[in-house]
């Protein structure tokens, strides 16, 4: 299924990732497997606790599941998840 990860302020490229992923992959692999290394090559990927962070799951409050599936978090084909988090502000601290 396609799902698109949107992480404000942390854009090195247009738009947020649009992603392949399976929906039986728990929400943890997501994250090690999926969004880690999409977002690798931003210089506060390496501080971000993804896991620990703040989600929005179609513009909604969300608390992930990191065991339970995508499917089973309630993450269906193009769903868009939304992470902030806290403290790493990307190009807002760089102050332009």
């Amino acid at each position: 299924q396609l799902l698109y990860v949107y992480w404000p302020n942390h854009l090195l490229f247009c738009a947020p990732f649009a992603l392949l992923v399976q929906p039986d992959m728990t929400f943890g692999d997501l994250v090690e497997t999926v969004i880690k290394p999409a977002a690798a090559a931003h210089p506060d990927a390496a501080k971000a606790d993804f896991l620990n962070a703040e989600w929005l799951l179609n513009d909604e409050p969300f608390t992930p599941r990191a065991d339970a599936s995508l499917k089973d978090n309630g993450i269906d084909h193009k769903s868009m998840l939304t992470v902030t988090t806290p403290g790493l502000n990307g190009i807002a601290d760089v102050g332009y």
